[in-house]
């Protein structure tokens, strides 16, 4: 049987008190609406229908391709939202899967179920169920002799016996297609609101005489809807654990996962530790056998392995394997430590490399540099690569020594084996081997027979 979905993404939204639409809020570093979409995504043969209405034009820049789109221009309740679908989608599938875009933490897994057992229903309903001791607001499921679930009564005008019932319908249909598009235009006129909610026609249809099931699910975290900031941190919570709790299984120890934030499109290698207060955000991927934080924030970066980050930012770069990083550095965008590199406290890379075994120790910023294998960065150091309008690239070739407070005024190369002293100035190239130092910089004499023991000439430090 073909499927297809419905998600219901038009609500105002009003409790949420914000001036961007409620599906847009995010969740670890996604829209609320992309959750439902991927899900739905992974279960329908055609493209789900996302019934958009406040905010629609921000909502399909969001989502793009992966949705068709169709608006709800008067919100009049949830089966006049599932109305505006027929047109698209009647014809194209044997059932309709219809979610809400603000239930971003219901699992593929349970949503299978849901179509599976309406595969088998003999009926043209299966509803999703939850069974629990706190109604958070949900219809109670009233239920035949027979186990068919007969009616859904909600919350505000059950009787006291009604309210006593613990299953709960968390307003998650899968339909007959035929039998929904010939009858959502059926629903009555709901009182005072005057909406049409698609829960009648679970009471349309056993009027009918047909039956309707149900999938019956124990899993709160999963039917929980976001219509304000505390759901939405709720739901983050929930998140944060499931995650967390899939990368323990997967090999990953976190040493407290209560605050340990790891989004969803991380990977982590195995016999990696992740410590304390640690953020992991965006499409970052880490490797075996690292250990990150505590005290770090990874926002898009590459990770190889055997890595080790300790208290630091790092965005948009790379760490190859055995290279680490911290206390207190930070990697910006573009930076890359290649393979045994070693950057320490209070260091910057912004679109730089620090190649092969080469180290900077602390203190000390490159912008727009090349460092090549096994130089050292003395402390202090610091690339003048932006002369206001233009940035310009300094290169520090192999087994170059940078001297402590040196100064590159890019565009500058600094040759293999070359050498400053502490405090120099560096304008111009300085060829290999030569040692320079001095305001501005001035070669003195080979690095290889020069007097290291000048105090004017001293280098930086590891």
């Amino acid at each position: 049987m073909k499927v297809s979905a419905v998600i219901l993404a038009a609500g105002q939204g009003t409790r949420m008190k914000s001036d961007l639409p409620k599906v847009l809020h995010p969740l670890a570093g996604r829209p609320l609406v992309t959750y439902a979409v991927e899900t739905a995504r992974a279960l329908v043969d055609t493209e789900p229908v996302l019934v958009v209405g406040r905010g629609a034009d921000a909502v399909q820049a969001t989502v793009g391709a992966r949705a068709i789109f169709v608006v709800q221009a008067e919100q009049r309740g949830t089966g006049h939202a599932v109305l505006q679908a027929r047109e698209a989608l009647q014809g194209q599938a044997d059932l309709v899967l219809v979610t809400y875009a603000d239930m971003p933490l219901l699992t593929v897994e349970t949503l299978r179920r849901l179509v599976e057992q309406q595969q088998q229903n003999p009926g043209p309903l299966t509803i999703l169920a939850l069974v629990a001791d706190d109604s958070r607001g949900f219809g109670r499921v009233m239920r035949g002799e027979s186990g068919a679930v007969l009616k859904v009564v909600e919350e505000a005008v059950a009787t006291p016996e009604q309210l006593a019932i613990r299953e709960y319908n968390a307003g998650v249909y899968c339909f007959d297609a035929g039998w929904l598009w010939a009858n959502v235009d059926r629903i009555p006129l709901s009182l005072p609101k005057r909406e049409y909610y698609l829960t009648d026609m679970v009471e349309m249809a056993a009027a009918q005489g047909l039956r309707v099931e149900a999938v019956v699910t124990a899993d709160a975290d999963e039917m929980l809807g976001i219509n304000t900031r505390i759901h939405l941190a709720e739901a983050a919570s929930a998140l944060r654990r499931r995650i967390n709790e899939r990368w323990m299984l997967a090999g990953v120890t976190i040493v407290d996962p209560a605050t340990t934030y790891v989004e969803p499109d991380v990977t982590i290698g195995q016999d990696t530790t992740i410590w304390p207060n640690t953020h992991l955000r965006g499409h970052t991927t880490i490797g075996d056998r690292c250990h990150v934080g505590p005290n770090t924030i990874v926002v898009d970066c590459q990770i190889g392995h055997r890595c080790r980050v300790l208290a630091s930012v790092l965005e948009g770069a790379v760490m190859e394997d055995g290279s680490d990083i911290g206390p207190f550095g930070h990697l910006r965008k573009g930076a890359r430590l290649c393979e045994g590199a070693h950057m320490g406290n209070f260091g910057e890379l912004k679109n730089a490399t620090l190649g092969p075994g080469a180290k900077m120790g602390h203190v000390s910023y490159l912008g727009d540099t090349e460092v090549g294998p096994r130089a050292n960065i003395g402390a202090g150091t610091i690339t003048c690569n932006f002369d206001g309008t233009h940035k310009h690239k300094t290169v520090i070739e192999e087994g170059a020594f940078i001297g402590s407070d040196t100064m590159l005024v890019a565009p500058v190369r600094v040759g293999r084996g070359a050498k400053t002293g502490a405090g120099s100035v560096v304008t111009h190239d300085v060829p290999g081997g030569a040692l320079v130092y001095g305001v501005p910089a001035r070669v003195r004499g080979s690095a290889e027979t020069e007097d290291q023991t000048d105090d004017q000439t001293k280098g930086g430090e590891h």
